[in-house]
Formats: structure tokens, sequence, C-alpha cells
């Protein structure tokens, strides 16, 4: 009898820094939340733009916490809508839009809901739908599969 072995996974700290290439940001640094199921970005001045038939959202990010200065302005077909709840119990209806998330080695198709995350300490949160049942989360970790930049 043949058994399958199961693949390693990868442990990642309870925030890293991470990169969204298709959007050009290069470094962003991400609080891993596997209480969320979506994952979810800053964004501020949001405007859907329509392209082919087709709907998009144009919006900026600050990247970096407390640095309103380094601004990037992105474009992103819309995959969805849907009303998300946060962790104060708010319900919002939000963009949603997948793009491709990358930390360190590890790479992945994610879906992102859109939102104005300035008064948290995170301009992203991962949730657990993006980790894909191929990453352990070690709380009493960060920075394990990326080096602390800026």
């Amino acid at each position: 009898m043949k058994r399958k072995l199961k693949k390693q996974k990868l442990v990642v700290g309870w925030r890293e820094w991470a990169q969204l290439p298709e959007l050009g940001i290069d470094h962003i640094k991400v609080k891993i939340d596997t209480g969320a199921k979506t994952s979810s970005l800053h964004t501020f001045q949001l405007s859907t733009v329509k392209h082919s038939g087709q709907d998009y959202v144009k919006f900026d990010i600050h990247p970096i916490q407390d640095n309103d200065t380094m601004i990037y302005t992105c474009i992103s077909p819309i995959v969805d809508y849907r009303w998300i709840t946060s962790s104060t119990g708010h319900r919002q209806k939000r963009f949603i839009i997948e793009t491709h998330l990358k930390i360190g080695e590890y790479s992945s198709l994610v879906q992102l809901s859109l939102a104005n995350r300035d008064e948290m300490g995170f301009r992203m949160l991962i949730g657990r739908a993006a980790l894909k049942k191929e990453v352990l989360v070690d709380p009493a970790h960060s920075f394990l599969l990326s080096h602390k930049t800026r």
C-alpha cells in the first residue's frame, strides 16, 4: 500500500512584508489574520471605470503606515461586490479584486476587499482564504519569510 506524502507547509510570522506585483506594490507590511476569511487592502479615492465592457475600480494606496507621501494609483477588474463585517461589527459593501500576493517565495492568487484602513495598524490584512491550506502561522514570530525593511 502506497502512502501519499504530505507537502510540507510553509510557516509565516503573524506579520510579514509582502508584494502585490500586478499592482506595482513592491513592499507593504501585512498582518496575517486567520480570524478573517477575506483579505483586505487599504485604499482611498475609489472610482469605477468601464473598459471594453468590463467594470474596473481605480484606487490609490499608501502602502506604508504613517507615510502619506508615497501614493500608488492602481486599476483592477472588479470580480465581485461583497458585504464585509469588520472586526468592529460594521458592515460595508466592498469591491473585490483578484491579484497575486507574494510573501518571500510564497505566491498565490488572492481576492482582496478594498477598504479605508487608515485607522488600522496595517495597510493590508491577509485572511485565511489567501493561505489556501498551504501555510501555518506562527503567532510568536514576525517576518519569517521577509526581512523587516523601512
